[in-house]
């Protein structure tokens, strides 16, 4: 059964713990919306904290903080680095939880939606964004969650088949120009893809792809965390066609999703969902066919 708590946490006064007994989100409520803690419960967090940055509150420039983030897609400056500093409102509706800041005097509405698994450790969450400009914007919704240093993000192929059986591209793979596909961090393997978080890397990385299969998995020590989101095959994405997009740098990882572009009249919204599991003892596997397999059964378990 999920419950709600009250709180203090990493120095705001004033934050959400939202718990099933298995799972726990810790929701920022001087700042955001943000979900700076996503965890089993008594356990440590899956999404990375900036100790400088804890407890700040009000500032005019924008701060990551770390966690759980919506940001607006594509990327630009300075919309989509809008401060998240103020308060937020929040309301329970029955197995709904709702954060919402304040209107972005750039006249966009933000708000995350928040549900629990009554006894599993997954959780939906959902973005919107609603246009308060009296002029149409086109835009897409972009969900980040940013992770703890130490692990390494996993990402699947499409389904591989033989030249003879198959003629036609399979994947849409975006590249940055910082992007250094020599670089150690990564492993380009025959069903996945895998990108390790290294404190001590110099330079940042980042791929984004177009993903069918609709995952995305981060492994730090024995615990897993796993985002699902969809694909539209008739949308059209930011970045060259983007639907995920995956970044590090010395101090985190962010697995990254976006929702199609739309155009937004006044009033009007557009809506992302993703669905997280949390799962403990995950023991490394010989090959990487072995862990996709792995993973492939444990999202089942969305279902």
């Amino acid at each position: 059964m999920t419950e709600h708590t009250l709180l203090s946490y990493g120095g705001w006064e004033r934050c959400l713990r939202i718990s099933n007994g298995v799972m726990e989100l810790v929701v920022t409520l001087d700042v955001g919306p943000r979900i700076i803690r996503c965890g089993f419960k008594n356990d440590r967090n899956h999404f990375v904290e900036y100790p400088e940055q804890l407890g700040r509150t009000g500032d005019a420039e924008y701060h990551s903080y770390g966690g759980h983030r919506l940001w607006i897609a594509p990327e630009e400056r300075p919309r989509t680095y809008y401060p998240d500093n103020n308060p937020v409102d929040w309301k329970q509706s029955g197995e709904w939880y709702h954060i919402r800041p304040p209107a972005e005097t750039i006249g966009f509405q933000k708000e995350l939606s928040i549900r629990l698994d009554p006894e599993k450790p997954i959780a939906c969450i959902q973005h919107r964004i609603t246009n308060l400009a009296n002029e149409p914007r086109r835009i897409s919704a972009w969900s980040l969650s940013v992770m703890a240093a130490g692990g390494t993000a996993v990402i699947p192929h499409e389904p591989f088949q033989a030249h003879s059986e198959q003629l036609l591209p399979a994947r849409l793979l975006v590249l940055w120009s910082y992007t250094d596909m020599a670089d150690r961090r990564w492993k380009w393997g025959k069903t996945l893809i895998s990108l390790s978080q290294d404190p001590n890397a110099a330079s940042p990385q980042k791929i984004g792809a177009f993903n069918t299969i609709g995952w995305a998995a981060y492994l730090n020590g024995n615990q897993l965390f796993l985002k699902h989101f969809a694909a539209d095959p008739t949308g059209q994405y930011p970045d060259f066609g983007c639907n995920c997009e995956f970044f590090t740098n010395s101090r985190m990882l962010e697995l990254e999703s976006l929702s199609p572009l739309k155009t937004l009249a006044q009033g009007e919204s557009i809506m992302h969902e993703e669905h997280w599991l949390l799962a403990r003892d995950v023991k490394p596997e010989a090959s990487e066919e072995s862990l996709r397999s792995n993973l492939e059964s444990l999202i089942s378990s969305f279902s």
